[in-house]
Formats: structure tokens, sequence, C-alpha cells
């Protein structure tokens, strides 16, 4: 199988690799099982399974949808989906490399267009997944405040409680936090983003560029991309990506005091998924928006 022949007969991979016909490398792929595949004309390509049979239903489906959106758009690098199956999704490879400041600078401007490029309403235009859970994508064209606090806080607050991830109390001040944003005054319209933009999912390449990577792409606030960005550490350069970004597109002032409750979704989507042990990261995010 060389790669004219993947892109022709793109649901013919999983039978080459049940027959050990590919050369398949194990490499990291989060939640699923990865791999970089070698075909036969040297061409490699990233290729992700779930780990258990069968995969979340629409998971992929959804996953290649997003990056097509995105890479639609035009203005940040975003791999070449070539197989969309149910159980397997195979992109191009990019070749991982490391961060520089120019890559970063180039990256706040794309990152500005991405979300520029817009979107018709807050969701998706299909049922989608952050992670290993699915996210409520139901298209919606009121103001964001409603729909962030309905379809991306609360359905991440009952699952953490249900399973022990959060106190009452915790569970308390986010209710606190959530009905106050039924009032919340927010006239920006919906911004094509990635969804799921915590530094793990930009890969620095070898071509000197930062591409997007498993997105759970949407319509949302483009403060939510940025916010996120800043999580777990940060992404390198972030200073530098949030300077270009403004020098296309400046956000509204007091943006920065909104960081944390546009990180409360991410944060909330780790306690539903992982567990207790991101507990202490929500409730300093939710502190923070309490006192904000």
């Amino acid at each position: 199988m060389d790669l004219a022949y993947l892109r022709t007969h793109p649901e013919h991979l999983p039978t080459f690799l049940t027959h050990q016909r590919i050369r398949e490398t194990p490499v990291s792929g989060g939640v699923c099982a990865a791999s970089r595949l070698t075909l036969d004309d040297g061409a490699s390509i990233f290729a992700k399974t779930w780990p258990s049979d069968p995969a979340p239903d629409g998971m992929f489906v959804a996953e290649a949808a997003g990056l097509a959106w995105l890479r639609s758009a035009g203005a940040v690098p975003v791999p070449e989906v070539l197989v969309a199956l149910p159980s397997l999704l195979a992109m191009e490879w990019v070749q991982p490399g490391e961060p520089t400041r120019r890559a970063a600078e180039e990256f706040g401007r794309g990152l500005a267009g991405l979300h520029r490029s817009g979107a018709d309403a807050f969701g998706a235009a299909m049922p989608g997944w952050i992670g290993p859970l699915p996210l409520d994508s139901t298209l919606t064209s009121g103001r964001w405040g409603p729909w962030f606090a309905e379809r991306r806080l609360l359905p991440f607050v009952k699952t953490s409680a249900d399973r022990g991830a959060l106190s009452g109390d915790d569970v308390t001040l986010i209710s606190q936090i959530i009905k106050t944003l039924e009032g919340y005054d927010e006239s920006e319209p919906p911004s094509r983003i990635h969804g799921d933009l915590w530094p793990g999912n930009v890969l620095w390449a070898a071509d000197g560029r930062a591409w997007l990577v498993d997105p759970a792409a949407q319509g949302g606030h483009r403060e939510t991309d940025l916010a996120t960005l800043a999580l777990f550490g940060g992404t390198p350069f972030l200073d530098v990506i949030l300077g270009a970004y403004q020098e296309v597109w400046p956000l509204a002032a007091g943006w920065r005091s909104r960081v944390p409750l546009h990180q409360l979704h991410l944060l909330l989507v780790h306690t539903a998924a992982f567990g207790g042990g991101y507990r202490g990261a929500v409730r300093a995010a939710a502190d923070a928006v309490s006192l904000s």
C-alpha cells in the first residue's frame, strides 16, 4: 500500500494492518492507541484507534470533520485527514520539532485568523467528543453565556460529582457561577475554535511551524482557546503567541480576568474523565471566577 492507493481506497487500511502488511511503530496518542505507519513508498502517516473494541460511536468521524473544518480556514497548519472510519483515524504525519519564537509568532497570528473565520453558531454540526467523553454540540444561536453554562460546564460538573471527583462545596460554588452566566453580557459572535487547546494539542513541528491536532472543533468563544493554552504549565512562548494574536485581532477589555472562567470547562472535563486528581485545579479556577 502506498499513499496514492490509500487515498483511493482508505477503507482497506484496517485490512492491511490486520495482516501486518504495513510497518507500524507505536507513538504517543493520549487516550487513544497511536502509531506511525510507513507505507511502501516510504510515506509516513499517523493513525490512531480506540484501545478497546468497539470505539465510541462517531468519535473518529467527528474528529475528522473537525480537522477538515479547521483546515479549511487556511489560517493554521492542520494535518490532512486520509482515513476516517468508525474504528480508525489516519492523517498525514507531522515530524515533531522544537518550539521557536518565530513559530510562536506565526501561530499567534494564524490562530487569530482561524478564530476570525467564524462559525454559524455555538456548537457543531454533529455530536462531538472531548478526550474520552461525549460533547453536546447542539447548535445554538443565542448568547454565549447561557450556552457555555448549559453545554460546557453543567454536564461535566454532574459527571465529576457522580464519580466523587468534586466535593459538595465545589459543586455549590460552580453552580453559582453557572447561574451568573445566564445574565452574562457577551456580544462577540461565535469564533471557529479548536475547543481542546491545552498545550499538548499544539504540535511544534520540524518544519518550523506549530500545528493544531486532536481538536474538539466547534463554534465557541475565542478566549476559550487562548485561556486553555495556559493550562498545565502553559505552552512555550505563550506571551509571544498572545502578543502576535492581539496584533491581528485585539481581545476585549478585561480578557485576562476571564481566563479562569474559560479554563473551567476543560478542567471539569478532566475531573469528569480522570477523577479527583484535578479537583484542586478546578477549585482554584472556580475560586478565581467567584472573586473576579
